[in-house]
């Protein structure tokens, strides 16, 4: 897991070689007045989803994982909380939807939490089990990089 500043993101190309077209992608477009829904930037593997999420409690927000694709996670309008918890300390026994590529653990809380204001990333690897979308406000404007790992 990375928490960091948007401008920083430049400083991650290394680590996959698709965060390079998304520091590109961010410069060129305002990830504000995009359009919600999905923008595919290199086919299957990266697109972002513009998407308003409901704010949850953390009690209410579900932990997940993803085996394909790394996260990309940027609050736009209000700040966010991610729960964290590593994949290791995480039951093996949940079914996968490969489809959608992710697991879900209902009811598994996390082990940290972590805040992202507008400004801000959070990048999630297969390995880093998150909880999105913890906010004290009823909605947040989001952009979520999905990027093959």
């Amino acid at each position: 897991m990375v928490i960091d500043t948007l401008e920083n993101l430049k400083l991650y190309v290394g680590m996959n070689p698709l965060f390079a077209d998304v520091v590109k992608f961010i410069e060129e477009n305002d990830l504000l007045t995009l359009e919600p829904g999905k923008h595919i930037i290199k086919g299957k593997d990266l697109f972002v989803n513009i998407t308003t999420a409901k704010g949850k409690t953390p009690d209410e927000a579900v932990m997940e994982t993803h085996k394909e694709m790394i996260d990309i996670q940027i609050p736009l309008d209000e700040e966010e909380t991610f729960g964290y918890l590593p994949l290791e300390d995480m039951p093996d026994d949940i079914p996968y939807n490969a489809e959608k590529d992710i697991t879900k653990y209902p009811d598994l809380p996390g082990s940290s939490y972590v805040t992202c204001r507008p400004g801000m990333m959070a990048i999630f690897f297969p390995q880093d089990g998150h909880a999105p979308c913890i906010a004290n406000v009823p909605e947040i404007k989001k952009a979520i990089f999905k990027v093959k790992a």
